[in-house]
């Protein structure tokens, strides 16, 4: 099999919206590093993926772990790889009131959504900079142009999120590197689960979830045509358009009658 191929590495891409941006690189003819914590769902994900005539490396990966994130950079290194294209999609959310909410389980969010999207950055960024090409999506969220009652923390991070992948891109201007950030709304994968929120009115409104594939569609055209970012759904365009000009007060308890458990007055 040729090696000429370009190289996508996707974090969390065994479910959800980074399986839907896996597979859309697998039929454009990338190899695949995929990254996960479990290393059967990597196996499944590879043979799948491997169907498109490519080669896929998988990395069993806890990113909540600060070291086995810092890992990663060398052990495709160590492999001969050369990444062209990063993509930053792994991210959990916790539900409920801050006050109620676990810290550990926040501080384990914050270094998934925030330090492990950091540190993969900057490791695959110094060498697309060295070689003047190459291509990172981040997956941010509409979340984080809103506050978040309910997902305090979540909502913090996608801030943090697009704010960074701005400020980077903008330090690159005049390289061949292009960084983007994906803002999907509420979408149908295992993210509501995880956060314990499917009491959540938001949730329960399953008319009102976008479909993955769309999503990750969305983002590989904005990511190949090199655009800044990208809000998937018209209906999550018009929420971030009305959040922009009405007062963060409003926007906050918005987003807390929205967000509220069902059945709480």
């Amino acid at each position: 099999m040729s090696n000429t191929k370009k190289y996508a590495l996707i974090t969390g891409a065994t479910s959800g919206i980074g399986y839907e941006l896996a597979k859309l690189f697998a039929k454009d003819q990338y190899n695949l590093v995929i990254v996960s914590r479990d290393q059967q769902a990597l196996d499944n994900r590879a043979k799948e993926f491997s169907a498109y005539g490519i080669e896929v490396t998988t990395l069993s990966k806890n990113l909540f772990n600060r070291d086995e994130t810092r890992s990663i950079y060398q052990e495709v290194k160590n492999l001969g790889i050369e990444i062209d294209v990063l993509v930053n999609d792994a991210g959990q959310g916790i539900y409920g009131k801050f006050q109620d909410t676990d810290i550990s389980r926040e501080l384990d969010i914050i270094e998934l959504n925030i330090s492990a999207l950091v540190i993969l950055t900057k490791d695959f960024l110094k060498d697309m900079v060295t070689r003047n090409s190459g291509k990172i999506l981040n997956l941010a969220s509409i979340a984080s142009k809103t506050p978040g009652p309910w997902q305090s923390v979540y909502h913090g991070t996608k801030a943090f999120v697009l704010s960074f992948t701005a400020a980077i891109r903008e330090e690159v201007k005049e390289t061949a590197i292009t960084i983007t950030a994906l803002l999907p709304g509420v979408t149908d994968t295992d993210f509501f689960n995880k956060a314990e929120m499917n009491e959540s009115k938001a949730v329960q409104d399953e008319d009102a979830k976008a479909d993955p594939a769309d999503v990750a569609q969305d983002g590989y055209h904005a990511l190949m045509t090199g655009k800044d970012k990208v809000i998937s759904g018209i209906k999550n365009k018009v929420q971030v358009g009305m959040s922009n000009i009405l007062p963060d007060s409003t926007v906050a308890h918005t987003m807390y009658e929205q967000q509220k458990p069902v059945g709480e007055d």
